[in-house]
């Protein structure tokens, strides 16, 4: 019996490409967004189903849930990656924006995962794959939204690899660098306010590194290339838990953390909560 996985915000992108690797491999895929008629040709592919789920709205991730039991018996590996980036000074934006930050890339993420749970459970199995950034281990100035957000899955993320491993339930991060997508288009949200000129320098550094002439960074990767780092840690037989995605985040992360002492201080830390 092929495996099944959910992947949450599968309309384009990275999530897109996921499902479309997984279906490559043979997988029963749940390819889930806000509005499934931008699931595109990802319907007609055998062993693929498109399901509503919006992270912001627990029926509906509920009702995806059950749709993909309904359909395939159970789901594998659940694919955290539906999110967006808030950007600007933080003493100028509206406390709705930080919420809705922190909502729809931590609270979301954690209300799906807390949705497949129950049967990775009883089934003493599964895989909770969660994308982060490598903005989750580093930072720029005028995101503070994002990556408090993406801050936050990578702690949460470590939580549960140990909180879960005795149930026979893995937890992956992967952390993408810059990826060829739309993130500075409708993944992007950036609220500025023009009447403070401390921070306009910034804001207009930002604004044309995000400009449309210029949207994609330079030796970004491919959705593809992210999917395939992604397929690797879905099905990756080890403790590993974080997974680099591109070589400008390998590079980057490389120049602040030991990835050697990290891995032997998480076996440290499994070893003292016996786990």
């Amino acid at each position: 019996m092929a495996s099944t996985v959910l992947i949450t915000g599968a309309s384009s992108g990275i999530g897109r490409a996921t499902a479309v690797r997984f279906a490559d491999e043979g997988w029963n895929v749940v390819a889930t967004m806000r509005n499934p008629a931008d699931g595109g040709a990802l319907p007609d592919r055998s062993g693929v189903l498109v399901a509503r789920l919006d992270v912001l709205d627990g029926e509906s991730i509920d009702a995806a849930v059950a749709a993909a039991i309904d359909r395939f018996g159970s789901i594998d590996v659940l694919v955290n990656n539906a999110g967006y980036g808030a950007y600007g000074p933080l003493e100028t934006l509206p406390m709705d924006v930080l919420r809705r930050q922190l909502d729809v890339n931590v609270l979301g993420l954690l209300a799906t995962t807390q949705a497949v749970l129950p049967g990775m459970r009883r089934r003493r199995s599964g895989t909770i794959v969660n994308v982060s950034s490598v903005g989750g281990r580093m930072a720029y100035p005028l995101g503070t939204p994002y990556h408090a957000s993406k801050w936050a899955v990578e702690g949460a993320s470590e939580a549960m690899h140990y909180e879960l491993r005795t149930l026979g339930i893995a937890v992956r991060i992967v952390e993408p660098g810059g990826v060829a997508t739309d993130f500075g288009g409708r993944s992007f949200v950036a609220s500025y306010d023009e009447s403070i000129e401390d921070y306009q320098p910034l804001v207009r550094m930002l604004t044309d590194s995000l400009s449309e002439d210029d949207a994609v960074p330079t030796g970004a990767m491919q959705p593809a290339d992210c999917a395939d780092v992604i397929w690797r840690a879905a099905t990756h037989d080890g403790d590993r838990l974080r997974f680099v995605a591109g070589a400008d985040a390998e590079q980057l992360l490389a120049t602040r953390y030991d990835a050697e002492r990290e891995e032997a201080f998480l076996a440290r830390s499994r070893a003292q909560f016996g786990v």
